[in-house]
């Protein structure tokens, strides 16, 4: 998660659609129709020049997706290694149970689960135990549970015993096979060196986005910097307090932490601290473009809202408008698709060299 979650693109439209209800007339759905003029004056903004690092793949990266995807494709029948013993360094597949008095314990006990031999993954003797193991071979592990064990102190300190599985060893890189691939069921890739060009594009997918995020967030801060601001409407404000708090919520609930400990790790600030900073900062940062929007005719009327809804939902896979509203409000998408129309026609006229 980035830490830059306030910045331009990273709250662009997936905050702005967590909006509640005003308490004022005044909010950020109505942003289109505000006077934004009277809070901020526009600094020059047809010669912006930002600089920012350029979209690349690192090569190390790319190899190191391309096991991952291949390795999860492969099976005992298909690429797995099954003619020699595990040794120091596999990388394995294998079922385990494990018991304490005869019993299973919760928590204990996994199939086709993954395990790289001398990583430290398991209590001490399990990986240890499983080295000159043969693929198909089942044996029982008598283990300890480490005095002060946290994941379960009901164990620590207990004996057990693991019956576990060695299902096949996976390959590494320098042995990887087209059959492997080819029962991907991935258009086109049939092949390793395919599915190397695959993981390729995907991650220079992933770049240029981020380096598209990286331009708009520059632009931004040289744009806020070149502006005079005045003070905001309190109940303007609010609009976007209540939305980043949603948002913290939401994201803090996802994670099974309270919102203070979210912002706390991530971004070494409580949740009040941390909503009245970046609230404030989105509510400025979408005044100024809309005084932009409207200076250079880039407003979005009702008319190409209804337009720009229906592509939307066609893009995102709805079965309508009202489908993808529900939960919503089409100010907010408003309010979206005028940023992201004003920010095309900067980035249109700026000078955007790369580091």
């Amino acid at each position: 998660m980035k830490k830059r979650m306030a910045g331009f693109a990273a709250v662009l439209l997936s905050v702005s659609l967590l909006a509640g209800c005003g308490k004022s007339t005044v909010t950020n759905k109505d942003l289109h129709k505000m006077k934004v003029d009277k809070y901020v004056t526009l600094g020059s903004y047809e010669d912006l020049n930002v600089s920012v690092a350029p979209a690349e793949v690192d090569e190390a990266r790319q190899e190191e997706l391309l096991l991952a995807v291949y390795q999860r494709a492969v099976t005992a029948e298909n690429g797995g290694i099954t003619d020699r013993a595990v040794e120091t360094g596999d990388t394995i597949i294998l079922d385990y149970e494990g018991k304490k008095d005869g019993i299973a314990f919760e928590g204990g006990s996994a199939q086709g689960a993954s395990l790289g031999i001398g990583s430290g993954g398991f209590i001490e003797g399990f990986e240890e135990g499983l080295v000159g193991v043969m693929p198909g071979e089942t044996v029982d592990l008598d283990l300890t549970f480490p005095e002060g064990y946290r994941n379960n102190s009901e164990l620590a300190g207990q004996d057990v015993v693991f019956t576990v599985t060695v299902r096949y060893i996976l390959p590494d890189a320098g042995a990887m096979e087209d059959s492997v691939v080819a029962e991907m069921g991935i258009e086109d890739v049939k092949t390793v060196e395919e599915l190397r060009a695959y993981v390729y594009d995907y991650l220079m997918d992933s770049a240029e986005e981020e380096y598209l995020y990286a331009v708009k967030d520059a632009l931004m801060g040289e744009l806020i910097a070149r502006s005079d601001f005045k003070e905001l409407p309190e109940a303007f404000l609010e609009s976007y307090k209540e939305i980043y708090t949603r948002s913290v919520e939401s994201i803090a609930a996802g994670n099974n932490v309270t919102p203070d400990e979210f912002t706390n790790y991530y971004y070494g600030m409580n949740s009040a601290d941390y909503v009245g900073q970046y609230a404030e900062i989105q509510a400025r940062q979408e005044v100024l473009l809309q005084a932009i929007a409207n200076k250079e005719g880039l407003a979005i009327d009702d008319q190409e809202l209804d337009q720009r809804l229906e592509e939307y939902a066609s893009e995102m896979g709805a079965a309508s408008v009202e489908v993808l509203l529900e939960g919503s409000d089409r100010e907010n998408y408003r309010n979206y698709f005028m940023t992201d129309k004003v920010m095309d026609f900067l980035m249109e006229r700026a000078e955007i060299t790369e580091k």
